[in-house]
């Protein structure tokens, strides 16, 4: 059997999506599992011939790094294994700036002079009475000559190609304010390694949400001193409020998707435990809420649903009009159901229904239409004669409108959450801000979209689908408000200013990919695609527009394919920037990536063939 009917007869099966995951599949030839860490580790970590290579290299500006650490009545071994994994970088070009707050009767005095003693490299300051640890790290601060600050912590650990990494990156695209990279955690003992954090590019959402920068962090040294070193009114959450500083000040920010720092658990760590500082939640509360305040930001932060998370809620001025979009092909039930959600639950009330009709059949379709119309004045209903076209139907809609906002909605949706259009409002509202999409669940309960990932699946996928309705997610990313490059048009709001600007849905794509091809022009106009875990609906799947049942539908996908990635095939080429690129496309659970199955980030071989 040919391929193309071979795709044709699984489309009529299982649709665009079963596809998308089929063709994955059978790239590789089995369905995978997530592998080991210890496994992703091996296939990841430079060895001793690389990093020979790097000692070797030579950059045109080879900036010196000065690795800043606060210690306070360290622990000798832990002490020792830190200097050691300095001393061992490949990149030469470093000083380490030690500044000792132990007080006049310091256990490390003996060591730390030995060590000066063996690397002309190291320096030490002491205090003669113990320090805070934000007064400890900006002493340390102010030893440093070097070109960038390189934070960490007394009893952790460099990878031995952090400084190169970061040079590298700097040779690369020149120079920047502020840089950071993936990390994970090592056991007390320093022999295990686990629990990684690949973590996304410059995310500002998710940064309001969680400082997930933490380490390791480094820092232009005059920027520093131009935002100000550590202020110890946060201490505890001294470094999120540097970084929330640090973030209002610089656009130049680089995310290095690699392991270059192992943070040690015990006991007294909140790498391990967290309830050990409770504190340091709360400031860390606070250093959110004045950095909202330093940039005139209205709005109220919260602590979220667990420690570490914040919620921030953002004051709307006055109540815009939000136009609810909704387009409809008979399924009564679905929408009753739909509407009368809207109307029994939402908290906002300023909102307009406009039922976009296609082509219906069943005369009980337009009785219900006159039954919601006489119920509710906030109901209209404009029809739309040609054929089912996504895009086509929503720009029609649109285009009738009345409303400040559109509400992009699906017919079979049913909102969950009474403070849902008010929580994308909110978010929406904002001036860089161009689209909001929500959490949907499926029938069963289980996650249907948290986000979309481009790659994911082999052009797009949903972050997370599948997820029990109490999964939290790789690194919480589930349950936090978070920037991402798309999110799904059956849930999403709009500006209708940044929707007419962009000239709507591209009706090239008549069903798929549209709604992904809008975000990402949205990104193009320099504003972010938002998604909020705390707007929630069922979504009941596409049953707006029947079965993928014919070749005129299968050749439709295969043309929208083929327009999507002459669009967007370079963007497909860099990888989606709110993914990690040592995270697998093969599912949506954020497992991580088997270079041996996925040896390149990129358009599938077997979608040039479409």
């Amino acid at each position: 059997m040919k391929f193309i009917d071979k795709v044709t007869n699984y489309y009529k099966e299982h649709g665009a999506k079963g596809v998308a995951w089929r063709v994955m599949e059978k790239l590789i030839g089995i369905r995978p599992g997530a592998i080991s860490y210890s496994k992703w580790i091996a296939q990841n970590t430079p060895d001793e011939r690389e990093l020979a290579r790097q000692g070797d290299e030579q950059f045109p500006y080879m900036p010196v790094f000065s690795i800043v650490v606060p210690l306070f009545r360290t622990k000798a071994a832990y002490l020792g294994e830190l200097i050691e994994s300095v001393r061992s970088q490949s990149y030469g070009a470093w000083e380490l700036c030690l500044s000792d707050g132990s007080g006049e009767d310091s256990p490390l005095a003996g060591i730390l002079e030995e060590y000066c003693r063996m690397d002309g490299r190291i320096r030490v300051v002491r205090a003669e009475k113990p320090l805070g640890i934000s007064e400890n790290t900006n002493a340390a601060i102010r030893m440093a000559r070097g070109d960038y600050l390189v934070f960490a912590d007394h009893d952790d650990i460099l990878a031995p190609d952090a400084l190169y990494e970061c040079a590298h990156r700097i040779y690369e695209d020149g120079v920047y304010d502020v840089l950071y990279s993936d990390e994970d955690k090592i056991s007390m003992d320093g022999k295990k390694r686990f629990d990684p954090q690949f973590k996304t590019d410059f995310n500002p959402d998710l940064l309001r949400s969680m400082n997930y920068i933490c380490h390791l962090l480094v820092v232009r040294r005059e920027f520093a001193c131009q935002v100000g070193f550590l202020d110890g009114s946060y201490d505890g959450a001294q470094d999120y409020d540097f970084i929330l500083r640090c973030a209002e000040t610089t656009e130049r920010i680089a995310h290095i998707p690699k392991v270059l720092y192992h943070w040690r658990c015990h006991g007294d760590s909140t790498a391990v435990n967290q309830e050990s500082k409770l504190y340091a939640f709360e400031a860390g509360r606070r250093a959110l809420q004045a950095h909202l305040d330093r940039l005139g930001i209205r709005g109220e932060v919260s602590q979220g649903e667990y420690l570490g998370l914040y919620r921030t809620r953002y004051f709307v001025k006055d109540e815009p009009l939000v136009s609810i979009l909704i387009p409809n092909k008979d399924h009564r039930e679905d929408l009753e159901r739909c509407i009368s959600s809207l109307h029994q639950k939402s908290l906002y009330r300023n909102y307009e229904i406009l039922i976009i009709e296609n082509n219906s059949e069943r005369q009980e379709t337009f009785a219900l239409y006159e039954e919601l119309m006489r119920a509710d004045e906030r109901v209209k209903v404009v029809t739309y004669q040609g054929s089912f076209n996504y895009s086509a139907i929503n720009n029609f809609g649109a285009s009738h409108a009345l409303g400040e906002y559109f509400l992009f909605l699906n017919n079979d949706t049913e909102m969950i959450s009474e403070e849902s259009i008010g929580e994308m409002l909110e978010l929406c509202s904002r001036e860089n801000t161009g689209a909001v999409g929500a959490r949907l669940y499926y029938g069963d309960g289980t996650v249907q979209h948290a986000g979309v990932v481009i790659g994911l699946g082999g052009i797009a996928g949903h972050a997370f689908s599948g997820e029990r309705r109490s999964a939290t997610g790789y690194c919480r990313r589930i349950i936090c408000t978070q920037d991402m490059s798309a999110v799904t048009a059956a849930c999403m709001m709009m500006k209708r200013q940044d929707f007419e600007e962009l000239g709507g849905f591209d009706e090239s794509l008549e069903v798929t990919f549209n709604d992904v091809d809008l975000c990402l022009r949205v990104r193009e106009m320099g504003k972010w695609v938002v998604y909020t875990p705390y707007a929630q609906f069922y979504h009941y799947e596409s049953k707006s527009r029947g079965n993928e049942d014919t070749t005129e539908k299968v050749e439709r996908f295969h043309g929208e394919i083929r327009r999507f990635l002459d669009k967007w095939s370079s963007f497909l080429e860099k990888g989606d920037p709110f993914y990690s690129p040592n995270l697998t496309r093969m599912r949506p659970d954020f497992s991580l990536r088997d270079k041996t199955l996925e040896p390149h980030i990129g358009v599938p071989e077997i979608y040039k063939d479409i």
